[in-house]
């Protein structure tokens, strides 16, 4: 007995040991300084070179190593938000064990750090009245696989209520998934402060899979060069959301069902296809906002074979925003400039910034204010 007992605590001792151990390796999650500097660390003893890969930077950023095998670097200050980021041992990009904060992604998922700001940013939670994130599945006959959307309802939607309300489609970008817009793009935190500063009006907010043709993603980036892939993506996208989501949504949620109560917008691809889904069903729609559209050809006259000045009677806004520093600028002001060229009335945004979310939640937190007006 005496000796099972001693076992029993030499056993206990041991592993209580090897996990303190084990624990102590893991460099502790990225430190946010005062300052708004934020420091990260990375264990990786062996490793021969570390990078940071931090969004927004314009370029990795070399880390040093310290007698224990961790790496570190320290940044320069951060305006306040959420960054994705990941670390490059010797050209292989790594999640940072050390912090749940994740960012999720299809093909390149990484880890966020938050750097605080005031509540003055609409991204960050506020004490206010909260909606609530709805997660659906089902099967779809029009792609013919099984997938998902989230609902976001606004504070006070009681679904045995009288009161309806407008919806807005809102859309990920390519290598997102359907979680892209809550668990990144933070709509439903920046919905709410909207909401309750009375900068918005309360309204639905649909956030569908993005994807006609999911086997776009085994391509990567490349696969917008396959023709016929990357049209067949947009069209099956487009006869999913108007088919199947859209009938679900409004036969279980209380909305408004007329065009002038329906908006739609996206980033990148989700840009897109809130272009050719808004335009081309412009009975359908009355306000669209494409925010870093990418992934289209220059063939609009093929995309857009109805589109002219007529559609200004019908579209009460067309908002196309992109970050100046965004590879996909110029391909915006293309859009953009033949639309003129077709009388079509636009709202041009060119802001500061990339092709990141640092972008997309300020064009969010912008164009929600101007719907359903």
């Amino acid at each position: 007995m005496r000796r099972t007992f001693l076992f029993m605590r030499f056993a206990f001792v041991f592993a209580f040991g090897f996990a303190s151990a084990a624990f102590a390796q893991t460099p502790p999650a990225p430190e946010v300084h005062a300052d708004n500097r934020v420091t990260f660390r990375f264990r990786a003893p062996n490793a021969k070179e570390v990078a940071l890969a931090l969004e927004g930077a314009a370029k990795d950023l070399a880390m040093q190593k310290d007698e224990q095998g961790v790496w570190s670097v320290t940044t320069e200050p951060l305006a306040p938000d959420f960054y994705g980021y990941a670390f490059v041992a010797d050209g292989v990009h790594l999640i940072d064990p050390s912090t749940p904060l994740m960012k999720p992604n299809l093909l390149n998922t990484t880890s966020q750090v938050h750097v605080p700001g005031p509540a003055s940013l609409t991204w960050e939670v506020s004490d206010v009245p909260h909606g609530e994130v709805h997660h659906h599945f089902y099967k779809s006959a029009v792609v013919g696989d099984q997938r998902d959307f989230y609902v976001y309802t606004p504070p006070g939607y009681d679904r045995r209520g009288k009161q309806s309300y407008p919806v807005l489609y809102l859309l990920h970008g390519f290598s997102d998934d359907a979680s892209g817009w809550t668990a990144v793009g933070r709509a439903y935190v920046i919905l709410d402060n909207l909401t309750a500063q009375g900068k918005t009006k309360p309204m639905i907010v649909v956030m569908p899979l993005g994807y006609g043709a999911p086997e776009i993603l085994r391509g990567g980036f490349g696969a917008f060069r396959n023709t016929e892939l990357r049209d067949r993506n947009f069209a099956k996208f487009s006869e999913a959301l108007l088919g199947e989501v859209l009938p679900r949504v409004e036969s279980a949620y209380l909305v408004n069902k007329d065009r002038n109560s329906r908006a739609i917008a996206g980033l990148s691809m989700g840009g897109s296809e809130s272009l050719l889904t808004g335009l081309n069903n412009v009975d359908k729609f009355a306000w669209i906002g494409a925010f870093s559209s990418g992934g289209l050809p220059e063939e609009f006259d093929k995309d857009f074979p109805g589109l002219n000045a007529k559609a200004n009677d019908e579209v009460k806004l067309l908002w196309i925003a992109c970050g100046v520093d965004d590879r996909l600028i110029e391909f915006n002001r293309k859009v953009r400039a033949w639309l003129e060229a077709k009388g079509v009335h636009k709202v041009d945004i060119e802001t500061p910034g990339a092709h990141t979310w640092m972008v997309w939640r300020r064009n969010l937190s912008a164009f929600t204010p101007l719907l359903f007006r």
